[in-house]
């Protein structure tokens, strides 16, 4: 899936004067006080962090409360979407004007109906709302259903991510994945076919030359023998 990457970060975090003998509790709570939030810095939410490192001494700063810094090296997991990456996420509400998914636990995508693409029908089967494709009866997105989906935009601010399902590379996760096991199964088949028809018109071409030149043809001292 898109829209994740892993940073190296070197950051400083301002400790209390009261937490000096709990430093690393302190700089867990720092830290664990960006989680799921966009960071500006790190152009993403940060979901992990593993602190690497920490300096053995810290710069105080002047104050009425003077806060210490504390250098440190972390490893930060980030979700970052950016338009026309593609996300996976489970289908929690299903409407004809919409579908809703949440993306790794944590964030909501809104598919709008002019964003499905005319393939999908809407249908009420067994009393289950459900997009079905006219194209592959197989291919169906229902509540519970972990789909692929375009992202077009993402507001920071509250996590939230407008997809899309036009595109012929989007749908049920499980029904594409199959498609395309199947598909490259096919091309694997095709090129070794083609391969040995290739292999036979080269045997048949060498065929032809060696019948071409059967039976060798006489020199004109070897027809002058004959003749006398």
């Amino acid at each position: 899936m898109d829209g994740l990457k892993v940073s190296d970060a070197n950051l400083v975090v301002y400790i209390h004067p009261s937490k000096a003998n709990r430093v690393p509790q302190a700089l867990r709570g720092e830290l664990s006080s960006l989680l799921f939030k966009f960071n500006e810095a790190f152009d993403g939410v940060v979901l992990v962090y593993d602190i690497l490192a920490q300096s053995e001494s810290a710069k105080v700063l002047p104050g009425l409360s003077p806060y210490f810094g504390v250098k440190v090296k972390a490893k930060l997991l980030l979700f970052s979407p950016k338009p026309d990456m593609l996300l996976e996420g489970k289908v929690m509400k299903l409407r004809k004007e919409s579908i809703h998914v949440i993306v790794l636990g944590f964030s909501y995508a809104t598919i709008a109906e002019e964003d499905i693409r005319g393939e999908f029908r809407y249908k009420i089967k067994h009393g289950e709302e459900v997009f079905a494709s006219s194209l592959h009866k197989r291919h169906v997105i229902k509540v519970g259903s972990m789909i692929r989906f375009l992202i077009k935009s993402f507001d920071e601010e509250i996590l939230h991510i407008s997809g899309s399902l036009i595109p012929a590379n989007t749908g049920s996760v499980g029904w594409l994945d199959k498609h395309m096991n199947e598909s490259s199964e096919m091309d694997r088949s095709n090129k070794k076919k083609r391969e040995r028809e290739s292999g036979r018109e080269m045997e048949a071409h060498g065929s032809r030359v060696i019948n071409e030149d059967y039976p060798p043809k006489k020199s004109k001292r070897q027809k002058l023998v004959e003749e006398f």
